[in-house]
This record gives structure tokens, C-alpha cells and sequence, in this order.
């Protein structure tokens, strides 16, 4: 199984993508975890942030691969602790198919991606920055991952 992290934004600070790009080294072959960055849509005072929100929705469900779980990281979503992840997890890879998990930009995800999503996950009720949920999913995943596997990073 494959877990596309799809994410708007392409320009980070350097520690998110060191932070990002050392969780997804971690990752075994057999579960890669990929990402995916969507240009964001130029946000000026005037801009039509309906119409941006719906490029970008449009661009991030076309990088999900076909037959692709759709899974939108979102506050109203499903909370998990990382036990109920790691049980998530066990049931995504007894599905068979890919993953795509959709991160949105400063304003959200668009209705068609949120209309498109299988499951819709919670990492907070808290507002994150989207840059940091890219960190936070990583090592979130990793964790469960880990929890799976009986590897030695996730402790009790």
C-alpha cells in the first residue's frame, strides 16, 4: 500500500521539509509515503477564493491515483488516538487499494474534494498551520506504523 500525501502549498520552510523528509525515509518499501504539492492559487485582496478553492480541489484529486481511498485531513473529521490509527492503518493495507490524503491550503479543502473523500480525518479541533500538518501526519503515520510492527519507536 502506498500513502500519497497530497498537499497545497510548494514554497515550505526549510524545517518542515527536513522534519517531513526524515518521517518519510522511515517508512518501509512496502508502505511509501509520497508527497504531493499543489501550487497554491494566488491570493491577492480581490482574489476569489471560491474559484482558487476549486482549482486547487480540482488539481489535488487528479494527482490522487485511480481507485485511490480518499481520506481529507479536516477539524469536523474523525479523531484518532494513535491505537485507533494504527487499527486504521491495519485495515487501509487489508483494503488493498492506495491512499491519498488531501491537506488544503489557508482556506480548507474544496467541496469536491471533501465530497470525493471515503473518510475525513481529525488531527485537532485546533486550527493548524498547513504546513505543520505535514510534519504531524508523517510522524503520526509512522508512530501507527511503528505501533503495527511492534518496532521500537513508539513506546507505552
Amino acid at each position: 500500500m502506498k500513502i500519497q500525501l497530497i498537499a497545497v502549498g510548494n514554497k515550505m520552510p526549510n524545517w518542515v521539509t527536513t522534519a517531513f523528509n526524515d518521517y518519510q525515509s522511515r517508512f518501509p518499501k512496502d508502505m511509501p509515503l509520497e508527497l504531493i504539492e499543489i501550487p497554491a492559487g494566488k491570493r491577492t485582496k480581490n482574489a476569489d477564493i471560491v474559484r482558487i478553492l476549486d482549482k486547487e480541489g480540482e488539481a489535488m484529486l487528479s494527482a490522487c491515483g485511480k481507485g485511490n481511498r480518499i481520506v481529507t485531513l479536516d477539524i469536523p473529521g474523525k479523531p484518532y488516538t494513535t491505537h485507533n490509527l494504527a487499527e486504521q492503518l491495519e485495515r487501509w493495507k487489508v483494503d488493498g487499494r492506495d491512499v491519498s490524503l488531501l491537506i488544503g491550503g489557508p482556506e480548507g479543502l474544496s467541496p469536491s474534494c471533501k465530497t470525493a473523500a471515503e473518510q475525513s480525518w481529525s488531527l485537532s479541533p485546533l486550527t493548524l498551520p498547513h504546513p505543520l500538518v505535514r510534519v504531524i501526519v508523517a510522524e503520526s503515520l509512522y508512530r501507527a506504523w511503528s505501533l503495527t510492527t511492534n518496532h521500537p519507536y513508539h513506546r507505552e
